[in-house]
């Protein structure tokens, strides 16, 4: 499985990053949501892990990118990953597109659970759609 995670503190690539490891998934990192995009032009990914405060670009404008788009990446899965905690953010993200919000510090029995659904859950639209 390959995830693009888009976070700018590489304290929390580092832990995502070493969990995913275990498992034997290939992360690739971006520091921000700019290069983030230009990842998602360029290569393949199965899922993306999306930070929403950043640095330039936030998360929500770019998850709105990626639904922009007009090929079979605007229906990547992509799950929020924040340490914002206000009531309304999870109807916030899932309105703009995400497919699911987990909050930080990430715990990785949740991480693994929303992955494989997410996963599951695309392939099945994909079937469906041809």
């Amino acid at each position: 499985m390959r995830i693009l995670f888009v976070e700018d503190d590489p304290l929390n690539r580092r832990v995502v990053k070493d969990m995913l490891q275990m498992v034997g998934a290939d992360l690739v990192e971006a520091e921000d949501a700019e290069t983030g995009l230009q990842m998602i032009e360029d290569q393949i990914f199965n899922v993306i892990l999306m930070d929403l405060r950043m640095p330039g670009m936030d998360g929500m404008t770019a998850i709105n990118h990626i639904r922009a788009r007009t090929d079979d990446k605007a229906q990547l899965p992509i799950i929020v990953v924040t340490a914002d905690t206000a009531l309304d953010l999870r109807e916030q993200c899932m309105s703009q597109g995400a497919d699911e919000v987990i909050l930080k510090p990430v715990a990785m029995k949740q991480l693994f659970s929303v992955m494989g659904r997410l996963v599951v859950e695309a392939k099945r639209r994909a079937a469906a759609a041809r």
